[in-house]
């Protein structure tokens, strides 16, 4: 079976970052992504915007709040994922999001990252652990910044809180 989303969208706000138990950090970004079309019978262009819900966790989310802002272009790779709750009156809540495991900065403003462009990457260290690096775009001939979070259980153990 197979579960991979692809998404290229423009982000809808500022992430906001939440450590869970044992630090565990999270965070979730509203990425827009949009479809256009001439009706055929008007002649008007028209153009359609779904908003999908992005999770991110650990290393993935801590970058995301350093590098990513509102209008930023990104580029997701990562999971759906269907998980509900029961609201305060009760009643059973549903919610859909990506679970996302590579983020890829295609498009910047100038002032969210300080005029530098750095590409970032974690990966599974021999320790358990991961190996985290950077590198400045003047160190580094790359024209997007990008981070892949390979953990398979980068969702918290399967646990959403």
């Amino acid at each position: 079976m197979l579960n991979k989303v692809m998404l290229i969208g423009n982000v809808g706000r500022d992430p906001e970052i939440r450590h869970l138990d044992k630090g565990v950090a999270t965070t979730t970004i509203a990425l827009a992504t949009s479809e256009s079309y001439t009706d055929k019978n008007t002649g008007q262009r028209v153009t359609n915007t779904e908003w999908h819900n992005v999770v991110l966790w650990r290393q993935l989310a801590e970058w995301a709040e350093r590098y990513i802002r509102k209008g930023t272009q990104l580029y997701i790779e990562g999971k759906i994922r269907t998980r509900s709750w029961d609201d305060r009156d009760g009643q059973k809540r549903y919610t859909t999001e990506i679970v996302a495991d590579t983020v890829r900065l295609l498009g910047r403003r100038e002032d969210s990252y300080g005029g530098t462009q750095q590409t970032t990457s974690s990966t599974p260290s021999s320790s358990g652990g991961y190996s985290h690096q950077a590198t400045h775009a003047n160190e580094h001939n790359s024209n997007n910044s990008h981070i892949n979070n390979n953990n398979h259980n980068n969702n918290n153990g399967g646990q959403y809180q």
